[in-house]
Protein backbone atom coordinates (compact mmCIF):
# COMPACT_ATOMS: atom_id res chain seq x y z
CA UNK A 1 0.00 0.00 0.00
CA UNK A 2 1.37 3.54 -0.89
CA UNK A 3 2.18 5.88 1.95
CA UNK A 4 -0.29 7.70 3.34
CA UNK A 5 -0.72 11.30 1.70
CA UNK A 6 0.27 13.80 4.27
CA UNK A 7 -2.10 16.84 4.66
CA UNK A 8 -1.83 20.10 6.47
CA UNK A 9 -5.14 22.24 7.09
CA UNK A 10 -4.89 25.87 8.90
CA UNK A 11 -8.50 26.67 9.70
CA UNK A 12 -9.04 30.07 10.71
CA UNK A 13 -11.19 28.40 13.14
CA UNK A 14 -11.98 24.87 14.10
CA UNK A 15 -15.19 24.90 15.46
CA UNK A 16 -18.28 22.70 13.75
CA UNK A 17 -19.33 25.40 10.70
CA UNK A 18 -19.95 24.46 7.40
CA UNK A 19 -16.25 24.80 6.09
CA UNK A 20 -15.21 22.54 8.85
CA UNK A 21 -17.75 20.15 8.66
CA UNK A 22 -17.07 19.54 4.89
CA UNK A 23 -13.28 19.35 5.77
CA UNK A 24 -14.19 16.80 8.06
CA UNK A 25 -16.24 14.92 5.65
CA UNK A 26 -13.49 14.70 3.33
CA UNK A 27 -11.46 13.68 6.17
CA UNK A 28 -13.12 10.78 6.43
CA UNK A 29 -13.99 10.09 2.97
CA UNK A 30 -10.23 9.89 2.32
CA UNK A 31 -9.94 7.39 5.61
CA UNK A 32 -6.45 5.35 5.52
CA UNK A 33 -5.11 7.24 2.35
CA UNK A 34 -4.50 10.30 4.45
CA UNK A 35 -3.08 11.49 7.54
CA UNK A 36 -3.85 15.26 8.93
CA UNK A 37 -2.19 17.84 11.03
CA UNK A 38 -5.05 20.38 11.76
CA UNK A 39 -4.37 24.08 12.87
CA UNK A 40 -7.10 26.40 14.08
CA UNK A 41 -6.11 30.26 14.13
CA UNK A 42 -8.64 30.38 17.25
CA UNK A 43 -6.59 27.24 19.32
CA UNK A 44 -9.64 27.19 21.34
CA UNK A 45 -12.30 26.13 18.71
CA UNK A 46 -12.27 22.63 17.99
CA UNK A 47 -15.03 21.53 18.22
CA UNK A 48 -15.18 19.94 14.79
CA UNK A 49 -12.62 16.85 16.10
CA UNK A 50 -15.77 15.57 17.77
CA UNK A 51 -17.36 14.59 13.71
CA UNK A 52 -13.91 12.83 12.74
CA UNK A 53 -14.26 9.36 12.47
CA UNK A 54 -12.65 6.67 14.37
CA UNK A 55 -9.48 4.67 12.38
CA UNK A 56 -8.94 8.69 10.85
CA UNK A 57 -5.74 9.63 11.61
CA UNK A 58 -5.23 12.90 12.66
CA UNK A 59 -3.47 15.43 14.70
CA UNK A 60 -4.18 18.86 16.53
CA UNK A 61 -0.71 21.07 16.17
CA UNK A 62 0.65 21.36 19.22
CA UNK A 63 2.32 24.93 19.29
CA UNK A 64 2.29 25.96 15.78
CA UNK A 65 3.51 29.32 14.00
CA UNK A 66 0.42 31.67 14.87
CA UNK A 67 -1.92 32.14 11.79
CA UNK A 68 -2.56 35.86 13.01
CA UNK A 69 -1.04 38.94 13.80
CA UNK A 70 0.52 41.83 12.17
CA UNK A 71 2.37 41.07 8.77
CA UNK A 72 5.97 39.66 9.19
CA UNK A 73 8.90 37.94 7.90
CA UNK A 74 9.66 35.92 10.72
CA UNK A 75 6.15 35.22 11.17
CA UNK A 76 5.92 34.16 7.01
CA UNK A 77 8.81 32.17 7.27
CA UNK A 78 8.35 30.26 9.95
CA UNK A 79 4.79 29.09 8.51
CA UNK A 80 6.50 28.13 5.03
CA UNK A 81 9.11 26.07 7.47
CA UNK A 82 6.22 24.19 9.02
CA UNK A 83 4.45 23.69 5.93
CA UNK A 84 7.53 22.26 4.62
CA UNK A 85 6.87 18.84 6.22
CA UNK A 86 4.00 17.83 4.36
CA UNK A 87 2.53 16.57 0.97
CA UNK A 88 -0.31 19.02 0.54
CA UNK A 89 -1.74 22.11 2.26
CA UNK A 90 -5.42 23.32 2.35
CA UNK A 91 -5.89 26.54 3.76
CA UNK A 92 -9.57 27.98 4.49
CA UNK A 93 -11.05 31.41 4.68
CA UNK A 94 -9.42 34.89 5.69
CA UNK A 95 -8.04 33.63 8.93
CA UNK A 96 -5.24 31.64 7.52
CA UNK A 97 -4.86 33.63 4.45
CA UNK A 98 -1.18 34.20 5.98
CA UNK A 99 -0.62 31.06 5.39
CA UNK A 100 -1.14 31.43 1.73
CA UNK A 101 1.16 34.93 2.13
CA UNK A 102 3.97 32.67 3.92
CA UNK A 103 4.15 30.58 0.19
CA UNK A 104 3.79 33.80 -1.62
CA UNK A 105 6.74 35.35 0.13
CA UNK A 106 8.84 32.05 0.74
CA UNK A 107 7.44 29.06 -1.48
CA UNK A 108 10.73 27.19 -2.49
CA UNK A 109 10.40 23.72 -1.28
CA UNK A 110 6.50 24.12 0.23
CA UNK A 111 3.87 21.64 -0.87
CA UNK A 112 1.63 22.55 -2.84
CA UNK A 113 -1.71 24.63 -1.05
CA UNK A 114 -5.01 24.99 -2.09
CA UNK A 115 -6.85 27.98 -0.54
CA UNK A 116 -10.82 27.70 0.57
CA UNK A 117 -13.29 30.34 0.50
CA UNK A 118 -16.71 30.17 2.19
CA UNK A 119 -17.87 33.42 3.43
CA UNK A 120 -17.07 36.15 5.11
CA UNK A 121 -17.73 37.51 8.64
CA UNK A 122 -19.58 39.94 9.90
CA UNK A 123 -17.12 43.10 9.46
CA UNK A 124 -17.61 41.85 5.72
CA UNK A 125 -20.85 40.78 5.73
CA UNK A 126 -22.09 44.76 4.64
CA UNK A 127 -19.16 44.40 1.83
CA UNK A 128 -15.33 43.60 1.29
CA UNK A 129 -12.33 45.47 2.96
CA UNK A 130 -10.61 46.65 0.39
CA UNK A 131 -7.53 45.92 1.96
CA UNK A 132 -8.35 42.70 2.61
CA UNK A 133 -9.10 42.51 -1.07
CA UNK A 134 -5.54 43.68 -2.75
CA UNK A 135 -3.81 41.24 0.26
CA UNK A 136 -5.88 38.89 -1.25
CA UNK A 137 -4.74 39.68 -4.84
CA UNK A 138 -1.31 39.50 -4.18
CA UNK A 139 -1.29 36.33 -2.09
CA UNK A 140 -3.72 34.13 -4.13
CA UNK A 141 -1.34 33.78 -6.87
CA UNK A 142 1.14 31.44 -4.74
CA UNK A 143 -2.17 28.91 -4.48
CA UNK A 144 -2.61 25.41 -7.31
CA UNK A 145 -6.08 26.90 -7.04
CA UNK A 146 -8.63 28.69 -5.08
CA UNK A 147 -12.31 26.61 -4.53
CA UNK A 148 -15.56 28.09 -3.72
CA UNK A 149 -18.94 26.95 -3.24
CA UNK A 150 -21.39 29.31 -4.40
CA UNK A 151 -22.27 31.48 -7.61
CA UNK A 152 -21.47 34.86 -5.53
CA UNK A 153 -18.40 33.96 -4.23
CA UNK A 154 -17.19 32.53 -8.01
CA UNK A 155 -17.76 36.05 -9.12
CA UNK A 156 -16.07 37.52 -6.19
CA UNK A 157 -12.98 35.13 -7.15
CA UNK A 158 -12.72 36.08 -10.72
CA UNK A 159 -13.53 40.31 -10.50
CA UNK A 160 -12.72 41.42 -7.31
CA UNK A 161 -9.65 39.41 -6.62
CA UNK A 162 -9.01 39.06 -10.29
CA UNK A 163 -8.13 35.37 -10.42
CA UNK A 164 -7.47 33.42 -13.61
CA UNK A 165 -10.52 31.77 -14.25
CA UNK A 166 -8.79 27.83 -15.12
CA UNK A 167 -7.34 28.68 -11.34
CA UNK A 168 -11.00 28.52 -10.04
CA UNK A 169 -12.80 25.64 -9.20
CA UNK A 170 -16.59 25.92 -7.50
CA UNK A 171 -17.68 22.90 -5.90
CA UNK A 172 -20.96 23.06 -4.30
CA UNK A 173 -21.11 21.24 -0.51
CA UNK A 174 -22.61 17.78 -0.68
CA UNK A 175 -24.26 15.48 1.95
CA UNK A 176 -24.98 11.82 2.37
CA UNK A 177 -28.33 12.87 1.47
CA UNK A 178 -29.72 8.98 1.88
CA UNK A 179 -29.12 9.08 5.57
CA UNK A 180 -31.48 12.25 6.08
CA UNK A 181 -34.32 10.43 4.68
CA UNK A 182 -35.21 7.97 7.53
CA UNK A 183 -37.05 8.55 10.81
CA UNK A 184 -35.44 10.95 13.64
CA UNK A 185 -34.05 9.65 16.71
CA UNK A 186 -36.80 11.79 19.05
CA UNK A 187 -34.25 11.36 21.52
CA UNK A 188 -31.37 13.04 19.56
CA UNK A 189 -31.50 16.47 20.73
CA UNK A 190 -30.76 16.45 24.57
CA UNK A 191 -33.44 18.83 27.04
CA UNK A 192 -35.74 18.07 23.70
CA UNK A 193 -39.50 17.27 23.79
CA UNK A 194 -42.08 18.11 21.54
CA UNK A 195 -45.20 19.10 23.01
CA UNK A 196 -48.54 18.86 21.33
CA UNK A 197 -49.65 21.55 18.79
CA UNK A 198 -46.09 23.19 18.89
CA UNK A 199 -44.21 23.74 15.81
CA UNK A 200 -40.76 23.16 15.78
CA UNK A 201 -38.05 25.93 14.28
CA UNK A 202 -34.64 24.59 14.01
CA UNK A 203 -30.85 25.73 12.65
CA UNK A 204 -27.42 24.65 12.87
CA UNK A 205 -24.81 27.19 13.27
CA UNK A 206 -22.09 27.86 14.98
CA UNK A 207 -23.24 30.72 17.82
CA UNK A 208 -20.91 33.63 16.34
CA UNK A 209 -22.15 37.25 15.28
CA UNK A 210 -22.06 36.85 11.68
CA UNK A 211 -25.04 34.04 12.23
CA UNK A 212 -27.41 36.88 13.88
CA UNK A 213 -29.18 34.35 16.01
CA UNK A 214 -30.90 36.94 18.16
CA UNK A 215 -32.45 37.60 15.18
CA UNK A 216 -33.98 34.53 14.62
CA UNK A 217 -34.98 34.53 18.37
CA UNK A 218 -36.80 37.98 17.86
CA UNK A 219 -38.28 36.56 14.77
CA UNK A 220 -39.86 33.56 16.75
CA UNK A 221 -40.57 35.86 19.59
CA UNK A 222 -42.98 37.74 17.21
CA UNK A 223 -44.85 34.71 15.83
CA UNK A 224 -48.50 34.32 16.94
CA UNK A 225 -48.15 30.34 16.44
CA UNK A 226 -46.79 28.12 19.01
CA UNK A 227 -43.36 27.47 18.20
CA UNK A 228 -40.34 26.19 20.10
CA UNK A 229 -37.11 27.51 18.36
CA UNK A 230 -34.16 24.46 18.68
CA UNK A 231 -30.44 25.91 17.70
CA UNK A 232 -27.47 23.56 17.50
CA UNK A 233 -24.45 24.45 17.59
CA UNK A 234 -21.78 26.32 20.10
CA UNK A 235 -19.67 29.34 20.12
CA UNK A 236 -19.20 32.64 21.88
CA UNK A 237 -23.02 34.42 21.37
CA UNK A 238 -24.76 31.86 23.83
CA UNK A 239 -25.34 34.46 26.40
CA UNK A 240 -26.56 36.87 23.56
CA UNK A 241 -29.01 34.45 22.35
CA UNK A 242 -30.23 33.44 25.51
CA UNK A 243 -30.86 37.38 26.61
CA UNK A 244 -32.39 37.96 23.58
CA UNK A 245 -35.19 34.87 24.31
CA UNK A 246 -35.63 36.27 27.93
CA UNK A 247 -36.16 39.80 26.35
CA UNK A 248 -38.81 38.06 23.84
CA UNK A 249 -40.55 36.49 27.04
CA UNK A 250 -39.66 32.64 24.76
CA UNK A 251 -36.60 31.45 26.92
CA UNK A 252 -39.14 28.64 27.90
CA UNK A 253 -39.60 27.67 24.58
CA UNK A 254 -35.07 27.46 23.18
CA UNK A 255 -33.62 24.76 22.96
CA UNK A 256 -29.82 25.08 22.84
CA UNK A 257 -28.12 21.96 23.17
CA UNK A 258 -24.83 22.38 21.87
CA UNK A 259 -22.73 20.79 19.15
CA UNK A 260 -24.30 17.88 18.06
CA UNK A 261 -22.72 15.31 16.02
CA UNK A 262 -24.62 13.48 13.10
CA UNK A 263 -27.20 15.66 12.54
CA UNK A 264 -29.13 13.26 10.02
CA UNK A 265 -30.39 12.09 13.34
CA UNK A 266 -32.10 14.74 14.51
CA UNK A 267 -32.97 17.59 11.67
CA UNK A 268 -35.75 15.61 11.14
CA UNK A 269 -37.56 16.80 14.06
CA UNK A 270 -37.66 20.04 12.86
CA UNK A 271 -40.89 21.57 11.07
CA UNK A 272 -38.79 24.35 9.51
CA UNK A 273 -35.45 24.77 9.07
CA UNK A 274 -34.11 28.83 9.53
CA UNK A 275 -31.35 30.45 8.75
CA UNK A 276 -30.68 34.75 9.93
CA UNK A 277 -27.52 34.96 9.06
CA UNK A 278 -25.76 38.38 7.57
CA UNK A 279 -23.20 36.58 5.44
CA UNK A 280 -23.79 32.99 4.04
CA UNK A 281 -22.37 31.16 0.51
CA UNK A 282 -23.67 27.74 -0.01
CA UNK A 283 -24.21 26.56 3.54
CA UNK A 284 -24.48 23.20 4.42
CA UNK A 285 -27.53 23.52 7.41
CA UNK A 286 -29.77 24.32 4.17
CA UNK A 287 -28.68 21.29 2.14
CA UNK A 288 -29.27 19.47 5.59
CA UNK A 289 -32.81 20.49 5.96
CA UNK A 290 -33.76 19.93 2.41
CA UNK A 291 -32.27 16.34 2.73
CA UNK A 292 -34.58 15.80 5.49
CA UNK A 293 -37.43 17.50 3.88
CA UNK A 294 -37.84 20.63 5.49
CA UNK A 295 -38.75 24.03 4.09
CA UNK A 296 -36.37 26.43 4.39
CA UNK A 297 -36.61 30.29 5.86
CA UNK A 298 -33.79 32.11 5.21
CA UNK A 299 -32.75 35.94 4.35
CA UNK A 300 -31.55 36.03 0.52
CA UNK A 301 -27.58 35.98 1.06
CA UNK A 302 -25.26 33.99 -0.80
CA UNK A 303 -26.61 31.42 -3.24
CA UNK A 304 -29.50 30.80 -0.92
CA UNK A 305 -32.28 31.80 -3.11
CA UNK A 306 -30.68 29.24 -5.91
CA UNK A 307 -30.00 26.48 -3.76
CA UNK A 308 -33.88 25.87 -2.68
CA UNK A 309 -36.83 23.95 -4.95
CA UNK A 310 -38.81 26.78 -6.64
CA UNK A 311 -41.30 26.06 -4.34
CA UNK A 312 -40.16 27.17 -0.99
CA UNK A 313 -38.65 30.89 -2.79
CA UNK A 314 -41.28 32.66 -1.63
CA UNK A 315 -40.08 31.90 1.91
CA UNK A 316 -36.73 33.53 1.09
CA UNK A 317 -37.85 36.86 1.80
CA UNK A 318 -36.11 39.27 -0.80
CA UNK A 319 -35.56 42.20 2.16
CA UNK A 320 -33.34 40.96 5.25
CA UNK A 321 -34.66 41.69 8.67
CA UNK A 322 -36.73 40.11 11.45
CA UNK A 323 -39.90 41.06 10.51
CA UNK A 324 -39.62 38.80 7.10
CA UNK A 325 -38.48 36.43 8.70
CA UNK A 326 -41.07 36.27 11.18
CA UNK A 327 -43.89 36.48 8.37
CA UNK A 328 -41.99 33.74 6.21
CA UNK A 329 -41.89 31.59 9.35
CA UNK A 330 -45.58 32.34 10.28
CA UNK A 331 -46.59 31.41 7.21
CA UNK A 332 -45.54 28.01 7.15
CA UNK A 333 -46.41 27.20 10.51
CA UNK A 334 -49.87 27.61 9.93
CA UNK A 335 -50.11 25.69 6.83
CA UNK A 336 -49.09 21.58 7.52
CA UNK A 337 -49.81 20.99 3.77
CA UNK A 338 -47.30 23.78 2.81
CA UNK A 339 -45.08 22.74 4.73
CA UNK A 340 -45.30 19.17 3.20
CA UNK A 341 -45.26 20.17 0.14
CA UNK A 342 -42.40 22.38 -0.23
CA UNK A 343 -40.35 20.05 1.90
CA UNK A 344 -40.87 17.17 -0.76
CA UNK A 345 -39.71 19.41 -3.35
CA UNK A 346 -36.57 20.75 -1.46
CA UNK A 347 -35.44 16.59 -0.58
CA UNK A 348 -35.88 15.73 -4.49
CA UNK A 349 -33.44 18.39 -5.38
CA UNK A 350 -31.14 17.83 -2.92
CA UNK A 351 -30.91 14.74 -3.33
CA UNK A 352 -30.57 15.04 -7.20
CA UNK A 353 -27.65 18.14 -6.84
CA UNK A 354 -26.37 18.40 -3.38
CA UNK A 355 -25.38 14.45 -2.93
CA UNK A 356 -21.77 14.24 -1.24
CA UNK A 357 -20.26 11.69 -3.47
CA UNK A 358 -20.11 14.42 -6.39
CA UNK A 359 -18.22 16.83 -3.89
CA UNK A 360 -16.23 14.32 -2.45
CA UNK A 361 -14.67 12.80 -5.84
CA UNK A 362 -14.03 16.55 -6.86
CA UNK A 363 -12.16 17.57 -3.88
CA UNK A 364 -10.00 14.05 -4.29
CA UNK A 365 -9.23 15.05 -8.15
CA UNK A 366 -8.31 18.49 -7.50
CA UNK A 367 -6.22 17.60 -4.54
CA UNK A 368 -4.45 14.46 -6.04
CA UNK A 369 -3.81 17.00 -9.34
CA UNK A 370 -2.58 19.57 -7.27
CA UNK A 371 0.27 16.82 -5.66
CA UNK A 372 0.95 15.43 -9.35
CA UNK A 373 1.39 12.30 -7.96
CA UNK A 374 -0.58 8.63 -8.05
CA UNK A 375 -1.99 8.18 -4.81
CA UNK A 376 -5.79 7.78 -4.48
CA UNK A 377 -7.50 9.93 -2.08
CA UNK A 378 -11.43 8.56 -2.80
Amino acid sequence: MARPVSILHLHSTFSLGGKEARSVRLMNAFGDRARHTIVSGMPDQLGARDAIAAGVSYEIAQNPPPLVGRPSVARFEAIARFMRRFDLVLTYNWGAIDGVMAKRVFGKDTPPLVHHEDGFNSDEAGGLKRERNYYRRFALPAAHALVVPSEVLHRIALDTWKQPPARVHRIVNGIATAAYAGAPDPKAIPGFKRKPGEIVVGTLAGLRAVKDLPLLVRAVGGCSSRIRLVIVGEGPERQTILDAAENMGIDDALVLPGFLSAPHRFVGLFDILALSSKSEQFPIAVIEGMAAGLPIVAPPVGDVPYMVAAENAPFIPQRSGEVPLRDAIEALARDPALRKTVGAANQAKAVAEYDENIMIARYAALYETAMGRDARLF
